[in-house]
């Protein structure tokens, strides 16, 4: 190779690393952006439910199928969850639910002593989205403080000992950690309370 062969060649490769190193730094990975994209949407849903949603009623109540709801000032926690996953993604989970437990019936709790799954209600019972989330592979460890969780997580907790809580994990920040959208007993709210009682569960779906 003749000494001019040589500096071409050597052009070229520093010219080429220089072109390298000029390359924008990569995007955010196109599935990361979509989960951050529906954790927002399904937060906004929850959102919107505050100020609507303004009482906690747990009562019996028989509602259409699929797609059925009690009238929106009313609710328990899990109308929260079954509100926002309907309204942002278009996800149905009285249908979803109840699809399975005809097709699982064992796999959830008895602790209502149903011979059935009854379309009206066991969708809107935390022990039963437990058992769903849980068979859709949606769970996940519990992160060891309040920054471990993210936008749109859902949480399970005990309160009083034996009454079962569900919500949502917001995207806004408290003093204490992040917000929480749920409803506990006065409506749907957004409040600091995350760690107000002992969490039993952490799920993430569809997102």
């Amino acid at each position: 190779m003749t000494t001019f062969d040589r500096r071409a060649l050597l052009l070229g490769v520093g010219a080429s690393l220089a072109a390298c190193g000029e390359q924008p730094a990569p995007a955010a990975s196109e599935p990361a952006a979509q989960a951050a994209g529906k954790a927002a949407q399904l937060l906004a849903a929850a959102r919107t439910q505050v100020g609507v949603t303004l009482r906690y009623d747990p009562a019996y109540t028989k509602i259409p199928f699929p797609g059925g709801d009690v009238a929106r000032e009313k609710g328990v926690c899990t109308d929260v969850i079954i509100r926002a996953y309907r309204d942002a993604l278009g996800l149905d989970l009285q249908a979803l639910v109840n699809a399975d437990m005809r097709a699982a019936f064992d796999a959830y709790p008895r602790t209502w002593g149903l011979a059935a799954p009854d379309r009206n209600i066991d969708h809107r019972r935390v022990p039963n989205l437990r058992t769903w989330l849980a068979r859709q592979h949606a769970e996940l460890p519990l992160p060891r403080d309040a920054s471990g969780w993210q936008p749109g997580d859902i949480f399970t907790s005990i309160v009083a000992k034996t009454a079962t809580h569900i919500g949502f994990v917001s995207d806004r920040q408290g003093a204490s950690g992040p917000l929480i959208i749920h409803n506990i007993g006065s409506g749907a709210r957004e409040e600091d309370a995350l760690l107000d009682w002992p969490i039993t569960g952490r799920y993430r779906w569809a997102i």
